[in-house]
């Protein structure tokens, strides 16, 4: 299960509730797919087709 948390301007924020006790979000649109750390700070975890 991946719920939605945001969408704007193509863009969908969700997560995977079964995939990791460490909060973050994943983000996808047409040009990519990135994931984002949100604890303890704010980091780029991966990216994939974003510049």
């Amino acid at each position: 299960m991946s719920p939605t948390v945001f969408r704007e301007k193509g863009y969908r924020f969700f997560f995977f509730s079964w995939e990791e006790s460490r909060k973050h979000v994943h983000v996808i649109s047409g040009g990519g797919e990135a994931k984002f750390w949100i604890e303890p700070d704010i980091e780029l975890a991966n990216n994939h087709g974003y510049s």
